[in-house]
């Protein structure tokens, strides 16, 4: 599922931001020309700037200067009440050039830098605030560990090759205590249709089949077909597709599985489900299954991607890593110092340098200038080809791509912290409600999505208590052309709304139990993340032809990629973990780290580009 992030009335009505381990409290951060106390980690000039050699602690390493390397133990949580806009500790000028630079540190941007890391490039990764992880980072207030974005994480198991997390992670030495959730979803449905995705697929089929007797081999024949796309796609290495000696070697090693792949890719969800089920009901169902997945109904989700989810859910199942989601990215953003790249916070990207039509740099917000032999943006399509990239007009790849995608709607945020007796001892970690009309599945706050972590990890909030990440799908344009007060008021009329919806639907006496409320709106997103619109990726304009029309990363623009949520393949982080492994390996193969032949890249990329013509 996409995810959010939100404001809070301190110190003003926007981000608190945190991290576990980061000031010491008897430090203040510094702002531009302030000293935060600790003077040693100040740069006084370029030559005496910060090198994160080891990086800043987010609770698993220090920091240390490469010089007089003072050990620093820092525990504090930091509140930012404005955007960040300048950084002093960055700007090194052409005379320390690295392989690649990548702007933000995402999960699609911190997978990609680690593989490229671990293959020996140098990569410098830019932050723009002060913790990793983008939209899967977290916060911490009152006692209450909050994840940003959703909890449930896919490519997180000890098995197959999809466990994309899991493999990023090992790569650059890392590994993280995980908690398995017993089930991925419970879904609450009109006409009171309630369904549990169990972790165990027989399960789950005897639940849902048990509701649907009559359409019983028609959801054995979906599911099927998931299960053929899934069981190729794990059967194979993952690497980039838009690199021939790679590709060519799957073919020749597991045709089947490549022909399986290509077979499917122009195909969409809905198409197959509408060939094995007739019942509306269940098609609806299955409408909610790829909605969780794509904020799209099942005739506009890729099969492939629904594939993606609808089992690994199954077969390495959903783990949660204990403390936190964002302990995934800090666990990354070591594992790339470790590997002797960089990793540096407040550094505001403000564009990209391009000379003689190749990306060969960054400009930061305080003009300073970095170079690298190619740059990876971990922002989305738009904001890349619309901010970063200072062009009149766009490259005919990106128009085309535009023309086929928009931009898929952000999400209203409410982050609660409740007394426990609130839930019933048997609460599932994850739901997904739309009570009465099927048609308001896609309407915005029409179905709400549900996190509640501290199911599965306690220590998340102090004892006694249980988070609640509530979201559901919001427009940008819906937040526009107020006064402050009026955004305020409305923040609280629509959060207060889905409360008592979900009051009413599953847990009776949940207002009267909120010790802690934090809401956020697509304005925040957008803010914060730097996500134009606060979008969490694409959205097909119209029915697409599976993932045909989905840009890779390569861009039309020498030197340039582009990874995450607007990339093949798409939303949701087993997706971005899989964009990130895909871009580093084409990266590596431009710089002379994985076998490359140049007349086989052309044709392959060229080929590539007409069948996304064919979109």
């Amino acid at each position: 599922m996409s995810t959010s992030i939100f404001e809070t009335p301190l110190p003003r009505s926007d981000l608190f931001l945190c991290s576990n381990s980061l000031l010491s409290q008897s430090y203040k951060l510094f702002d531009n020309s302030r000293s935060f106390g600790l003077k040693s980690l100040r740069p006084r000039c370029q030559k005496d700037r910060i090198l994160y050699s080891k990086p800043l602690n987010f609770g698993f390493c220090r920091v240390s200067r490469r010089k007089r390397k003072p050990d620093f133990v820092l525990n504090s949580v930091l509140s930012v009440d404005k955007e960040l806009e300048s950084d002093e500790s960055v700007g090194l000028g052409r005379s320390r050039e690295y392989d690649a630079i990548v702007i933000g540190s995402g999960i699609g941007g911190l997978v990609a830098a680690t593989q490229l890391a671990v293959k020996g490039a140098k990569v410098l990764v830019l932050e723009k605030y002060l913790i990793p992880g983008g939209s899967s980072g977290y916060y911490e207030r009152d006692g209450f560990t909050f994840d940003v974005g959703s909890s449930v994480m896919f490519g997180f198991s000890d098995k197959g090759n999809l466990n994309l997390i899991t493999q990023a992670l090992a790569a650059v030495g890392c590994k993280m205590e995980v908690i398995p959730d017993p089930s991925t979803v419970h879904f609450h449905l009109p006409s009171n249709l309630s369904v549990r995705v169990h972790r165990e697929y027989n399960e789950f089929f005897s639940e849902l089949t048990s509701k649907f007797p009559h359409e019983k081999e028609g959801i054995f024949k979906f599911y099927g077909e998931c299960w053929k796309i899934f069981n190729a796609l794990n059967s194979l290495e993952l690497k980039s597709l838009e690199e021939p000696i790679y590709l060519f070697g799957q073919f020749f090693k597991k045709p089947m599985e490549c022909l399986t792949l290509a077979y499917y890719l122009p195909q969409n969800a809905g198409d197959i489900a509408r060939k094995f089920i007739k019942d509306p009901e269940v098609l609806s169902f299955i409408d909610a299954e790829c909605f969780i997945v794509s904020t799209v109904n099942a005739l506009k989700t890729p099969m492939i991607n629904a594939s993606m989810v609808l089992c690994d859910r199954h077969y390495g199942g959903i783990n949660y890593p204990v403390g936190g989601v964002g302990g995934i990215a800090k666990s990354l953003a070591k594992g790339l110092v470790d590997q002797g790249s960089e990793i540096q916070y407040k550094a505001n990207v403000k564009s990209i340098i391009v000379e003689n039509g190749k990306a060969v740099g960054v400009r930061l917000a305080n003009g300073n200038e970095i170079f690298a032999k190619n740059i990876i943006s971990n922002a989305t399509r738009w904001d890349t080809f619309g901010k970063l990239l200072k062009q009149d007009e766009l490259p005919k790849e990106e128009e085309n791509f535009q023309k086929l995608y928009i931009k898929a709607p952000s999400f209203l945020s409410i982050h609660l912290g409740v007394k426990s007796d609130v839930l019933p001892p048997d609460t599932d970690c994850h739901h997904f409600v739309l009570e009465d009309d099927w048609s308001n599945l896609e309407v915005p706050y029409g179905s709400i999505f549900l996190s509640i972590p501290t199911v599965l990890d306690s220590s998340l909030a102090p004892e006694g208590n249980h988070i609640l990440h509530i979201f559901t799908t919001s427009s940008i344009e819906d937040w526009q052309g107020m006064s402050q007060k009026d955004y305020e008021k409305k923040k609280e009329l629509v959060a207060d709304e889905i409360i008592s919806r979900l009051e009413k639907k599953l847990f009776p006496g949940l207002r009267s139990s909120i010790v802690l409320k934090e809401v956020g709106t697509p304005k925040t997103h957008r803010r914060y993340l730097a996500r134009d619109s606060g979008t969490y990726g694409p959205m097909p304009q119209g029915t697409p032809k599976g993932l045909l029309g989905m840009p890779f990363n390569t861009t039309a623009i020498g030197g340039l990629y582009c990874v995450g949520d607007s990339c093949f393949p798409g939303q949701g982080v087993i997706a971005v973990a899989f964009s990130g492994v895909m871009c580093a390996h084409r990266v590596a193969a431009d710089l002379g780290l994985e076998q490359k032949s140049p007349i086989l890249d052309a044709a392959l990329l060229r080929l590539l580009g007409w069948f996304r013509t064919l979109a």
